[in-house]
This record gives C-alpha cells, sequence and structure tokens, in this order.
C-alpha cells in the first residue's frame, strides 16, 4: 500500500471583517470561525484608525462605516467575548493607534488569563505606506518611527510571539504602485524601521527581531508576473537581511508574508466577474512553495459596491479551503524552480527594485524619500488609469463587454451590507457611559504618565497598557501623541503628478479656456476630500487631470470637515466644488456641506460628488442639490472634465 504524500501545513485562512459595533463583530468572528476560519484580521473604523473618539467632530459618518468602532477596554472586551486569545492568531489592521490597540488587546488577554508571552498575531504598524498611500496617519515621521519601534522593542521582549509590524506593500499597489515600486518601497520602509531599531536591543538579539518583522502584501490579477515579484521579495529580503544587518541564521532572514489579494482590480459593473479575479490572483500567492504566504484574506465578490454580508465573505473563505484542502497543492516542492521565465523576470524585478532601492537610499531613505515616493505613485496610477481610458488595458465588462445579463447575486437585499445609522448615536452613548463609570483619578494619572512618556522618549507600551485598564479611551490616549508630537499633513502627490495621456486633451483645454475667459478668470475647480477617508487615489487623479486640462485646482488633501471646505470654497472663490468619499459617510457629510453652502451664500456654486455609492443613495444626493454622483463605473476621466467645465460655463447656466 502506497503512503500518502505528506502535505504543507495550510497558511492561515482569514476574513477582514469588522462593522457597525463591537457586539456585532464579535458574533461575524464566532461565526466564521465556527466556518473554518483559522485566524482573525479585525477591520477597525476610520475613527478607530485615525485616534479620535466617537463624538469627535471629524467621526461624524464613519462610526461603525469601514470597521469597528474601538473606543476603550471595554469594547476591546465586547470585541473577543468568549473568543481565547491565547490560542487564537489576530492580525490588526492598525497603523497609527497601533501602541494603543495592541495595548488594549493585552490589557483583555491578561482579564482572560492568558500567558500574554503566547500571544500570536500582528499590528500592522507601518506609518510610511499610510503617508504614501491610505491617510490614517496622526504624527509626523520622525516621531511615528519612534513609536513603530517602540512597539517591536516591546513585543520582543514581553509578546515574543507576536509580530511587531507588517510592512504593507498592500495599499501601494492599490494606489497606483508598480511590482517594481511596491517591492522597493515596501523594503525602504522595513529598512527604515531595522534601523531605527537597531541600536536598541543587544547586538546578538538583533538578528531574531530581524526575523519578527513580516510583511502584508498584495496580488494583482496579472498573476505570474505576481508571483515573481513574491519570489524577488524573497530574494532581496534574503539579501538585505544577510548584507545589510549581518544576519547569519537563515531562519531570521525568512520573508514572512500575508497577502490581502488586490481590491483596486474589483469592479462594480457585472461584480460577479470579481470572484474569478480573486481566485485568479490567489493563485500568485499559494501556487509557488518558495513564496507562499502565511496568511491569505480574499476580499468578497462585492466590495467595490460596499460592505461584504457573512454569506459573501464564507464564499471567499470556501475558495481557500477548497484549494488548501481538496486540491494536491500541498504535496508538492516549489512548481517553479527552474523555469527560466520566471528566473527571468524575477531578475528583473529585482534588479528594478534594487535601482529605486538605491535612489531612495541616496536621499536618506523612506522617510526623507515620502513626498518623491508619493508623487512616483501619483504618476503610475496615472498611467495605469490611462491605459484602461485607452483600451491598452483591457478590464472585462468596464472598457470590453459591457454588455451582459443582469447578475442573480445582486437582486433581494441589494447584494451589499448596510450599516444602521443609528450605531453612531448608540456607540456615542455607550462612550459616554463608558466615561460616567471609570475613576477619574486613575484615568488622569495614567493620561499624565502616558504624556511624560512620549515627552521623555520613554518606550509609550507600558504606560499604554496602564492607561487601557484606567479606562483611557482611544482620541484621549491619541490626543496625548498629537500634544507632544504634532500632527502632520501628508503630500498629495498632486504637484508633480503628470498625465500620460496628453493627446486626447486638447479638445478639453480649448473648452476650458473659453469657459475661462467667459468666467473672467481661469475656472477654479476644489477637490475636497471630507470625513477620515484617507483613499485618495480618487481625488488625486481628478485634480491631476483636471489641471492637465487648464484648471486652477486646490486640493489639500485629506481628512477636511465640512466647514473647511465651505471656508476654502470661499476663500478661492471656487466655481464648482468636487467632494471624494469612499468610507460610505457620504450622506452625513455632503448633507452637512450643502447646508453650509446655503448659509454661507454659496448655494449656486455646484457641487459634485464621487465614492462608492449605491443607486439609492445617489438619488438622495442629488435631491439635496448635488450636481452630479460618480461611481467606480465612470472610469473616464475626460467625460467627468467635460462636466465641469458645463457646470461652470455661464453660457450654460444662462441657457437653463
Amino acid at each position: 500500500m502506497t503512503e500518502a504524500p505528506q502535505k504543507d501545513r495550510p497558511w492561515l485562512i482569514r476574513t477582514y471583517a469588522g462593522h457597525s459595533t463591537a457586539k456585532a463583530s464579535n458574533a461575524l468572528y464566532r461565526g466564521n470561525l465556527a466556518k473554518g476560519q483559522t485566524g482573525l484580521s479585525v477591520a477597525f473604523d476610520l475613527p478607530t484608525q485615525t485616534g479620535y473618539d466617537s463624538d469627535h467632530i471629524l467621526s461624524r459618518g464613519e462610526v461603525g462605516k469601514v470597521g469597528v468602532p474601538v473606543g476603550h477596554l471595554g469594547d476591546m472586551r465586547a470585541l473577543f467575548d468568549n473568543i481565547p486569545l491565547e490560542q487564537m492568531n489576530t492580525s490588526m489592521t492598525i497603523n497609527a493607534t497601533a501602541p494603543w490597540l495592541l495595548s488594549l488587546y493585552i490589557a483583555v488577554a491578561e482579564e482572560q488569563g492568558a500567558d500574554v508571552s503566547k500571544l500570536q498575531g500582528t499590528v500592522q504598524n507601518d506609518l510610511i505606506k499610510e503617508y504614501l498611500s491610505r491617510g490614517t496617519y496622526i504624527c509626523p515621521p520622525a516621531p511615528s518611527l519612534k513609536m513603530i519601534a517602540d512597539v517591536a522593542e516591546y513585543c520582543y521582549t514581553s509578546v515574543p510571539k507576536w509580530n511587531p509590524m507588517n510592512v504593507c506593500s498592500y495599499h501601494l499597489q492599490e494606489a497606483g504602485a508598480t511590482p517594481e515600486q511596491e517591492l522597493s518601497f515596501a523594503l525602504a520602509t522595513a529598512t527604515a524601521v531595522l534601523d531605527q531599531l537597531r541600536p536598541r536591543v543587544a547586538a546578538e538579539d538583533f538578528p531574531a527581531l530581524v526575523g519578527r518583522i513580516s510583511f502584508f502584501v498584495n496580488a494583482g490579477i496579472r498573476f505570474v508576473t505576481e508571483m515573481c515579484k513574491m519570489r524577488a521579495f524573497v530574494d532581496l529580503w534574503d539579501e538585505i537581511c544577510e548584507e545589510r544587518y549581518g544576519v547569519t541564521d537563515s531562519k531570521y532572514r525568512r520573508f514572512r508574508y500575508g497577502v490581502q489579494v488586490n481590491s483596486l482590480g474589483l469592479t462594480e459593473q457585472q461584480p460577479e466577474n470579481n470572484v474569478y479575479r480573486i481566485l485568479i490572483e490567489m493563485l500568485a500567492v499559494t501556487l509557488s512553495k518558495k513564496a507562499r504566504a502565511r496568511a491569505v484574506q480574499l476580499p468578497a465578490w462585492n466590495e467595490a459596491l460596499g460592505l461584504p454580508r457573512p454569506w459573501d465573505q464564507q464564499w471567499s473563505m470556501r475558495m481557500q479551503q477548497i484549494l488548501a484542502y481538496e486540491t494536491d497543492l500541498l504535496e508538492f516542492d516549489d512548481l517553479f524552480d527552474g523555469n527560466p521565465a520566471v528566473d527571468a523576470k524575477v531578475e528583473e524585478l529585482k534588479a528594478g527594485a534594487r535601482a529605486e532601492l538605491a535612489h531612495i537610499d541616496s536621499m536618506g531613505g523612506a522617510i526623507d524619500g515620502i513626498d518623491y515616493m508619493k508623487s512616483r505613485l501619483v504618476d503610475s496610477n496615472a498611467d495605469r488609469l490611462g491605459r484602461i481610458e485607452a483600451g491598452e488595458t483591457v478590464v472585462v465588462g468596464v472598457n470590453k463587454w459591457q454588455k451582459g445579463e443582469p447578475s442573480p447575486l445582486m437582486t433581494g437585499d441589494g447584494g451589499i451590507m448596510t450599516v444602521d445609522p443609528a450605531v453612531e448615536a448608540e456607540q456615542i452613548e455607550s462612550l459616554n457611559a463608558w466615561r460616567a463609570q471609570r475613576n477619574e483619578g486613575e484615568v488622569k494619572a495614567a493620561l499624565k504618565d502616558l504624556r511624560a512618556a512620549a515627552e521623555e522618549g520613554r518606550n509609550i507600551m507600558p504606560a499604554s497598557i496602564v492607561a487601557a485598564k484606567a479606562g483611557v479611551t482611544t482620541g484621549e490616549w491619541a490626543a496625548q501623541m498629537r500634544a507632544v508630537h504634532g500632527e502632520y499633513r501628508g503630500p498629495t502627490g498632486v504637484g508633480t503628478g503628470r498625465s500620460n495621456k496628453t493627446e486626447g486633451l486638447d479638445d478639453l483645454r480649448m473648452s476650458v479656456d473659453a469657459v475661462s475667459d467667459r468666467l473672467g478668470r481661469r475656472l477654479k475647480f476644489l477637490v475636497g476630500k471630507p470625513g477620515l477617508d484617507g483613499h485618495s487615489n480618487g481625488a488625486e487623479q481628478i485634480a491631476v487631470r483636471a489641471r492637465d486640462c487648464g484648471m486652477d485646482i486646490a486640493y489639500e488633501g485629506i481628512r477636511l470637515t465640512p466647514s473647511e471646505i465651505v471656508a476654502a470654497a470661499q476663500n478661492d472663490e471656487a466655481h464648482v466644488v468636487g467632494l471624494s468619499i469612499l468610507s460610505g459617510s457620504h450622506i452625513p457629510l455632503v448633507e452637512d456641506l450643502m447646508q453650509q453652502m446655503r448659509e454661507a451664500g454659496l448655494g449656486d456654486i455646484p457641487v459634485i460628488v464621487g465614492g462608492i455609492i449605491p443607486d439609492e443613495d445617489a438619488k438622495r444626493l442629488l435631491a439635496m442639490g448635488v450636481a452630479r454622483v460618480y461611481t467606480p463605473k465612470d472610469f473616464e476621466l475626460n467625460t467627468i472634465m467635460a462636466d465641469i467645465v458645463t457646470l461652470a460655463d455661464p453660457a450654460a447656466v444662462a441657457a437653463e
């Protein structure tokens, strides 16, 4: 009788999840674990990610929308109720507030009676990519880097099985990065952190600390290139660890990564096509044993439309389980070793990444190169969008074969989950109740020591854990960091961004010139991002294209209140205001802005809105007085530009 082949252990199977409240998210986690999920991946809402309590003005409309609100120890306790943390592997997608959320997690684990030294999981804790692509930063780069190092140092000594940082190239690709840029920018970030850590630990301990740095990577639809990118990551990281840091033990040079496959490539049009995209992208990070992910989480087929339902998440999870358990993939050594086409592509990617890394190093490293990297991403994304517009890159159902049958998956409940607007008021009520029952003396003492630790340059983790146990809130913790280190406004990348498509802009430029003449000055277009949504790619590309069409554009970046945008419209004498919101908070934020526009005497200025906006919400926005609503299906930027010109044209207004 032939023995069954020895199978490799499957990767950790996760889904990225969290919404509305800690109690509801806990039920979702326990349901997913019961269905065979082997680890947790926690999505936090934007106020939690950016260090605001639910009742802060910037939190309006954002509470519980894209993740779970965690304002204090009670919320974290509810989030993991009946989930034994000592036995769990938990990935927390958190960056600026990573020290704080990890402190809350440790405090809950201790309440459960867990041995903290056995806790396994990761905090993303990568602030550099936040400046470049996602926007959930708080403090400037230097103190942020120090806080990243604080977490790493603390984990090494107290939570040794925890990964203190996931260098996150995922959002770099979402922002338009080429494979070479994703490789080089991520590796530059990792070296910046390790350079910061090196003097803080004994030389003999440093290799083991290097071995705890993990990565969170994206996999796009060009799956051969993406698979080669992962093999290039393995080689380059091994090279850096050995040559730059002198790590001799190969196990500490191992490239350890988790992955979520590309959300950027999900389409609103014919969303059922996304199932195949997700599957193909998963293959890029599983087929090659040498470069296989340690953990995989897949988006749901309908995430271009809104929040996935539990069934949608289950479908993505089953995709992983079928590949891992029904196929024979895990019974074989690497399928691509010795393949000349693969080897050649890997070497090409490595050469491109090394050249980009050398350039970043010549600028002083990742911290000093933030503005440069941001502008490169905006350029690359403009190129990508230009190729889609021109039909050079085929996206099925978007720019080719647009006609199809209506999806039966979108009937009934609309195919997506929505968060009840009442959740925000409930969360604020719960927050106030929490504040009322805590010991204020303990809170004040904890905050005083936390601030002192930050001012004195001490590791902030011990003081943060004490603060967590005292009942300090997320906003109070972050306020101390803001008070000591200040706040940061990240680069927009728009100033040096160039459109790759100039040949199609001549008519638009002439139209802009003609309308500007009729206005008596250059057409002024204000691009604003209200709320906490940091996904700025769309706003950046609209601003770049508008500038290339000859408009006078104003774009100050992310995280503005409606009142700040209204004030800017007044000061800049804007002819058209464009808002970009992808977090689902469009209804309350736009409603507030439209009211303030009218009160300021600006009700005649056309307002356009872009984002992930369901049809019913689009109707509500138009009823509020919004002039145009755009969603991801409106990929032809020149059509949007023509609309802006028409809206600003006094002749067109007079003709109505």
